[in-house]
């Protein structure tokens, strides 16, 4: 009573075990479906019986007579159940008394893919493993010994490794224990089993194939699956992506309709330049045009009119003395260049770097240029295309006076041409 008592409660805390696994493996793999589900399995190799033995009674050290059948199916990568059939015969050695007795057993187990849970695809796509582990019943049958048949309970684990010979077929080699419980008589069917707690044990040791069933190009043993981890790791990823401001408008990147406006023009709601007159350029920009180029009473040109402010050179970009990096009072002429063309697709613009006289002419002309190729960098990455933009180094502008460090200030620039 003991025993089947004890068997009874290992037998319960399996189950349970095994139904969280799966529950959780079916919820971590219900997005990841793409592959084949089904897989049938035929091994053949030796057995041993190695206790529950009558006594002068014995078998070879490998008996070559088991056979298995099975049945699996994966809820996920990782995790499966798998149902299976055995048979195995059991004889004498040499020297010893003959027998001969018959063991037939089923058994419900649930697998784990030991590859995918230790990552095996990271290093290798053609070797796996498997556990399995379940319980099931037997029947024990003597061809000389007692009459009649011996029903028993049994537990069954077991490593299997796997050589993927194709997307369809696995060389398989098993190594399985099964202890038995509520064993009456010994394998040899000769003599009673002692009352233990666990009675036969049985070691099998096979090869053997496995099909895989399904429309899929590949089964669950060789796909990686998407975890939980993998996939939250992958939206707070994306979250934070959207969450930048790339413009500096103020709108996140995940609501701006407008992703590349002009640093420091007013943009509404939805991260767009606000233009009431839709002429092409933000009002705020018209408005700093207007106050810096413009003459009292006139106003920005229209749509039609701004290549005309352009090439006239209202819009320039501005430098220190030395540097070819814009002063930042003046990166909104970068943007006016940067919204026209966009607004005017068709539109190509030359980029003319200028220096003041203070210095050599050739290290001027290298300057200008310098100070031309800095400007066109920023429109690229504001994204205009690279092949509408052409760098001119105009080097010296001698229109001022080189002793006014203001009017060197005022031809230290790059001005544009619309073509």
């Amino acid at each position: 009573m003991k025993k089947k008592f004890s068997f009874l409660t290992l037998l319960l805390s399996l189950v349970a075990t095994v139904q969280d696994v799966s529950t959780v493996s079916a919820q971590s793999s219900a997005e990841n479906t793409a592959y084949n589900k089904w897989s049938v399995e035929i091994n053949y190799g030796f057995n041993k019986p190695i206790r529950t033995l009558t006594a002068r009674y014995n078998t070879p050290t490998l008996n070559p007579t088991h056979i298995d059948l099975g049945a699996r199916y994966m809820l996920s990568p990782k995790f499966g159940w798998k149902l299976d059939f055995g048979y195995d015969k059991f004889n004498e050695r040499d020297n010893t008394p003959s027998f001969e007795s018959t063991y037939l057993r089923s058994s419900l187990q649930a697998v784990i893919n030991l590859g995918r849970a230790l990552n095996f695809e990271t290093f290798t796509n053609n070797f796996g493993a498997l556990i399995h582990a379940g319980l099931g019943g037997s029947q024990l049958t003597s061809k000389n010994g007692f009459d009649g048949q011996d029903y028993t309970a049994n537990g069954i684990f077991g490593v299997t490794g796997q050589a993927r010979l194709s997307n369809r077929v696995v060389l398989t080699a098993d190594l399985t224990g099964i202890l038995n419980a509520s064993q009456d008589f010994n394998f040899d069917g000769m003599g009673a089993t002692s009352p233990t707690a666990v009675d036969g044990v049985i070691i099998n040791i096979t090869a053997g194939l496995t099909f895989y069933l399904g429309k899929n190009e590949k089964h669950a043993d060789w796909i990686a699956e998407k975890t939980i981890s993998d996939d939250l790791e992958k939206r707070l990823s994306l979250l934070e992506k959207s969450l930048l401001d790339s413009d500096k408008d103020g709108v996140a990147d995940l609501y701006d309709l407008e992703p590349n406006s002009i640093a420091g023009v007013a943009v509404n709601t939805k991260g767009q330049s606000i233009d009431h007159n839709q002429n092409g350029v933000p009002d705020e920009l018209e408005s700093y045009l207007d106050k810096t180029y413009g003459k009292k009473g006139d106003s920005v040109p229209s749509n039609n009119n701004i290549e005309e402010l352009i090439n006239a050179g209202y819009v320039n970009v501005y430098f220190d003395s030395n540097s070819s990096k814009p002063t930042s009072t003046s990166l909104s002429g970068v943007g006016f260049i940067v919204k026209y063309l966009q607004s005017n697709p068709s539109k190509s613009v030359d980029v003319i770097g200028y220096a003041d006289e203070i210095g050599s002419s050739s290290f001027n002309t290298e300057l200008s240029r310098k100070r031309a190729e800095a400007v066109k960098e920023i429109a690229v990455k504001s994204g205009i295309d690279a092949s509408r933009l052409n760098v001119i180094a105009n080097g010296e502008d001698a229109s001022v006076d080189k002793n006014s460090k203001e009017a060197r200030q005022i031809v230290r620039r790059v001005s544009f041409k619309v073509k």
